[in-house]
């Protein structure tokens, strides 16, 4: 299968989407079984105790928890809406933000963040000017704290699809606000799997898009999925990796193969760091993260560093490079935006 392709199936009652590149699987999304509050989720919350020390408090949110970090002047018994901004491991509050924002799959529309913006991928002057032209009219009469951001797919589209886009956002934006009186409740649902694959994998344009049933078993997605699910990682010029998740960290150890000339460590080190971010998000893997490297020269690590800033700045990933450990492994911390694969999977 060459080029990119996104696949959209069910495996059993559940969405699933999956991402194909040349191939190989380069992102999966499956709706989760039963009801969690997951990224993009909003919700009435009632504030419900001040965690004292860390300035945060927690959230009554119907049938769920969240936690809100900076709670500053906010009261127990006080509504207010948030957005669920990142996955809870079991029996965790849901991270929330009072930020709300409303995406669509060529706009976004940000309440109290004025302007309109757009998207720095699109770069030739005539398109930006003409959708400038139908964000000011598709906003006109709207409050004037609620902006919009138009995203890089909406170069080329269509201005009355695009103008329709961005109008149903801006009409559930100005219905949410307006629903702050109730009981706690979520209000708006997070995407399933095929809306978010549409919102998320529409740039560039997929060579093709499957929706035929069974489309993940008659092209191989199943099989790559389920190799996903092993620790075991294949690497370029023939090294490997283990990545096994643990309830405190994910390990990652990085073991160099065949390969036993001077330089095998650091290339199987820059093996490992151009596949991280497609492995973390096809695992669902985030949080802390060890990264148990294969030995090589204290000189080398500056280029190592350099290389795992530049790969997952590519990938778009959120992540914060801790640095090395007295023992020689490398941390970093990778934010939790989707549940790990082995818990939707099957």
């Amino acid at each position: 299968m060459k080029g990119r392709v996104i696949l959209l199936d069910r495996i059993g009652d559940r969405a699933a989407a999956a991402l194909m590149v040349d191939g190989r699987l380069a992102d999966v999304l499956i709706d989760p079984a039963g009801d969690l509050a997951l990224p993009g989720a909003i919700y009435r919350a009632v504030a419900d105790r001040p965690l004292p020390g860390q300035g945060g408090i927690t959230l009554s949110m119907g049938a769920h928890k969240g936690y809100l970090r900076q709670a500053k002047g906010i009261t127990p018994g006080e509504r207010l809406l948030v957005q669920v901004s990142s996955t809870a491991e079991p029996g965790k509050a849901a991270p929330v933000s009072p930020r709300l924002l409303f995406k669509s799959r060529y706009a976004i529309v940000t309440p109290g963040a004025p302007g309109i913006n757009i998207s720095r991928q699109i770069r030739d002057e005539a398109e930006r000017d003409r959708l400038l032209e139908i964000a000011h009219e598709a906003m006109a009469g709207a409050p004037e704290d609620h902006g919009l951001i138009l995203r890089s797919a909406a170069e080329e589209v269509e201005a009355e699809t695009l103008a329709a886009d961005i109008s149903a956002m801006r009409e559930l934006a100005e219905a949410v606000l307006a629903d702050t009186d109730g009981p706690p409740e979520c209000l708006v649902d997070a995407p399933d799997a095929h809306e978010q694959a549409w919102r998320d994998w529409a740039v560039p344009d997929p060579d093709e898009v499957i929706e035929t049933p069974s489309c993940f078993e008659i092209h191989g997605v199943i099989d790559a999925i389920e190799e996903m699910l092993g620790p075991y990682a294949a690497l370029s010029g023939g090294a490997y990796a283990y990545i096994e998740p643990t309830h405190a960290l994910v390990a990652v150890d990085v073991n160099t193969g065949p390969d036993t000339s001077l330089a095998a460590g650091l290339k199987a080190n820059l093996a490992l760091v151009r596949a991280l971010p497609r492995l973390l998000r096809v695992k669902g893997l985030a949080g802390q993260i060890t990264l148990d490297l294969a030995p090589m020269p204290k000189k080398d690590r500056r280029v190592l560093e350099d290389a795992l800033r530049r790969s997952f700045r590519e990938d778009g990933a959120e992540v914060v490079l801790a640095g090395w450990t007295p023992l020689g492994c490398f941390e970093l911390q990778k934010k939790r935006d989707r549940l790990p694969l082995a818990q939707l999977y099957p």
